[in-house]
């Protein structure tokens, strides 16, 4: 028998896939696979209503990527999140402007987080206001990055603690109509714990 036969005719196991314990532990679904190492890096997306059972918020997607397993229980980490195209289209009105800014922090356990905050305004500003809004937004993030670990800094952008910093920020200049971290993702790994398991190494 050949080797890729017997490959193929491996038998295949069930894993469960869950959240960190800072997103509440929520099953987020179940895999099969011969062999347990390509689970490993593999990256699960969810809505946040589906952690926190809030309709209000289906709109805002969350991926996790597997970093370990306990038995038949994958382990995952928060890898980022984004606004659904819809609800992020829904905000955009004429007559208004659209104030992003892309731009990378790390947080205190190393991890390097690409983040997209980005405040809508009720109006037309001027260039120079954008300018200081964008200071502000990035003023806001790193401080917010310098302080937390990764795990609380998803925390606090996915539930709205970090777009209400920059919301009472920006009001300074002008009243937004929406401030929010529209995306997010980590480019680099920082440290993480994981419990002792296979790990594939």
């Amino acid at each position: 028998m050949s080797k890729k036969s017997s490959e193929q005719k491996k038998p295949k196991d069930t894993y469960q896939i869950y959240s960190p314990p800072y997103f509440g532990g929520r099953w987020l679904g179940s895999t099969i696979a011969s062999d347990p190492k390509q689970l490993l890096g593999r990256v699960v997306r969810t809505s946040l209503y589906a952690i926190t059972d809030d309709f209000s918020k289906q709109y805002l997607l969350l991926k996790f990527k597997v970093i370990n397993l306990k038995d038949s229980l994958c382990e995952t980490i928060f890898y980022g999140h984004e606004y659904g195209r819809e609800y992020l289209r829904s905000l955009v009105k004429r007559g208004t402007n659209k104030i992003e800014y892309i731009f990378d922090v790390t947080t205190k356990d190393g991890f390097v987080l690409r983040v997209y905050p980005t405040v809508f305004t009720t109006s037309h500003i001027s260039t120079s206001k954008k300018r200081a809004i964008r200071a502000l937004m990035r003023k806001v993030v790193e401080q917010a990055a310098s302080n937390l670990t990764h795990d609380q800094l998803a925390q606090e952008m996915v539930l709205g603690k970090t777009s209400s910093d920059i919301y009472n920020e920006v009001k300074k200049i002008v009243l937004p109509r929406h401030v929010g971290i529209v995306k997010s993702k980590v480019i680099k790994l920082g440290q993480y714990a994981v419990t002792p398991a296979q790990t594939g190494s």
